[in-house]
């Protein structure tokens, strides 16, 4: 299933054009879009789970998500 900017927007908030289309480029779905999200938010809860550290698409998109909060945060 193709990401679309709505998709984007539906699980992240408000987010600039280029994030949205960095996202949409990396080939993941609304589904992984989601899982990045909640690392981003609350890796630790995820760890405690037994989670293993995202890799593959799921890497790259809290990449892009953590590169674009360390953005915000300056």
């Amino acid at each position: 299933m193709t990401m679309t900017s709505q998709d984007v927007v539906s699980v992240l908030g408000p987010v600039n054009e280029t994030l949205v289309t960095e996202i949409i480029a990396t080939g993941a779905t609304p589904a992984e879009l989601a899982e990045a999200w909640a690392w981003i938010n609350n890796d630790e809860a995820l760890m405690g789970e037994g989670r293993s550290l995202p890799t593959g698409r799921l890497a790259a998109l809290v990449d892009l998500l953590s590169a674009d909060e360390d953005e915000q945060v300056e």
